[in-house]
């Protein structure tokens, strides 16, 4: 069986990229100026510096130094580790604040994806176009796909389209093309 999600070479990464949304939301945090792999590897190995607990309010509450410092350790969990170890941290204070620590909070009750999308971009780091990838990710790859979901699936190559592997290396180059497009 492929996995639901085939970001990273890593079965286990992906594995809990699959079943911890709070992991998934982390690697959408991380999915900035990075691959797709790098940044989707991220949450396992953040998981796994932190002695295999991944939760939003151990992650808001830690010394902001201490969690930079396991960004840090080689092999770095992003290229700029200082700056995303506090977006990391920022983002596990919202779940935490706003949602009692559970991600799926974000999208369990709402009644349209308009309101998901309110969610979304209230978000610490979310502007649209994040809010967008992480709705289609949601809507595509795990079925939660509240009224008008399709209005919002982004009209460029994203992460939401990635079904195997090679997927990966595909979408590098549609975005590439896309991007050129875009400036011309």
């Amino acid at each position: 069986m492929s996995p639901l999600l085939p970001y990273t070479e890593d079965p286990a990464a992906n594995a809990l990229l699959e079943e911890d949304p709070f992991a998934l939301l982390v690697g959408v945090v991380l999915y900035q100026q990075i691959p797709v792999e790098t940044a989707f590897a991220g949450p396992y190995r953040l998981k796994n510096r932190l002695g295999g607990d991944f939760d939003p309010s151990l992650i808001a509450r830690l010394d902001p130094e201490s969690l930079e410092a396991l960004f840090k350790e080689k092999p770095a969990i992003h290229r700029f580790p200082g700056n995303m170890a506090t977006r990391v941290q920022t983002i596990a204070a919202f779940v935490e604040t706003e949602y009692d620590g559970d991600t799926s909070g974000i999208w369990s009750d709402v009644d349209d994806a308009a309101e998901l999308m309110k969610r979304l971009t209230a978000m610490p780091g979310f502007g649209e176009y994040k809010a967008r990838i992480y709705l289609a990710v949601l809507a595509q790859r795990f079925g939660i796909q509240p009224s008008g979901w399709e209005a919002y699936v982004p009209d460029w190559p994203n992460i939401s389209e990635i079904e195997t592997p090679e997927d990966r290396t595909d979408l590098k180059l549609r975005k590439k093309e896309w991007k050129a497009r875009q400036k011309s």
